[in-house]
């Protein structure tokens, strides 16, 4: 069966980096756009970043443009997201998304999400 499975997660001071990693098994990980969402406490879901099947486009919110990068390792199976410049703002829990369109507006598959807490 399809998994996501993210890491990376943890506690933070404000102003320093994170890495997230979410492994994809049980899927052909090059048909699919991976996305990463985060729900912060209390909060709706929100978009944080996307990039396509074969890592030539990507995709940010604005509150994240110029912080993080998304990335992906098609021989890894793996998509990343590089958290730098954390704020409190950034405390949620993040998750893990997969489709076969970018920027569509239904997913997949989703992953059970790692805590990310910044601290100030």
């Amino acid at each position: 069966q399809v998994q996501l499975v993210e890491s990376g997660g943890g506690l933070v001071q404000t102003g320093g980096s994170l890495r997230l990693s979410c492994a994809a098994s049980g899927l052909t990980f090059t048909y699919y756009a991976m996305y990463w969402f985060r729900q912060p406490p209390g909060k709706e879901r929100e978009f944080v970043a996307a990039i396509n099947s074969i890592g030539s486009s990507t995709n940010y919110a604005d509150s994240v443009k110029g912080r993080f990068t998304i990335s992906r390792d098609n021989a890894r199976n793996t998509v990343y997201l590089q958290m730098n410049s954390l704020k409190p703002e950034d405390t949620a829990v993040y998750y893990c998304a997969a489709n076969r369109v970018l920027m569509a507006p239904r997913f997949d598959y989703w992953g059970q999400g790692t805590q990310v807490t910044v601290s100030s």
